[in-house]
């Protein structure tokens, strides 16, 4: 995906297409922010509930800057190939994350995995290769340094 600066120049030259997915957080954060203010402008001081105008501010901007936050994890979430599935990860590279003795966890394509050592322990940081699986196990051994 093409970045484009916040610049006048480059916004005329950036071509990113708005996705659907864009859309709809754009629509949803709007129609939230919305109800925020109406609950807090409208139907609390009705009942005699009064919030000050800076606490609402602040109240709508926390909310505006998680729904960014939220939004840019999950579509970087959404758009992560997956990882293909167990019989095709033989050969797949991966580290150690806690260390296996024999047994502890790596990650293969940037996902977490249970795994059993075929070589024997391996520290955290080791660099490892997928032999084959158990059930949702891999089995991996280390891979050799050159």
């Amino acid at each position: 995906m093409r970045k484009c600066l916040i610049f006048p120049p480059a916004i005329m030259r950036c071509k990113t297409k708005m996705s659907g997915r864009l859309i709809v957080a754009i629509v949803s954060t709007a129609a939230e922010i919305a109800a925020i203010l109406v609950l807090g402008l409208w139907l609390l001081p009705r009942m005699e509930v009064h919030i000050p105008f800076l606490l609402l501010l602040a109240i709508v901007l926390v909310w505006l800057g998680w729904s960014v936050f939220t939004y840019r994890k999950g579509s970087r979430a959404l758009d992560r190939k997956p990882v293909r599935g167990l019989m095709d990860m033989k050969g797949m590279k991966g580290v150690v994350v806690r260390s296996l003795r024999p047994d502890g966890v790596v990650k293969v394509s940037g996902e977490l995995w249970n795994a059993h050592s075929a070589t024997g322990p391996a520290e955290a940081g080791t660099s490892v290769i997928v032999v084959s699986q158990e059930g949702l196990k891999l089995v991996v051994k280390a891979e050799e340094s050159r």
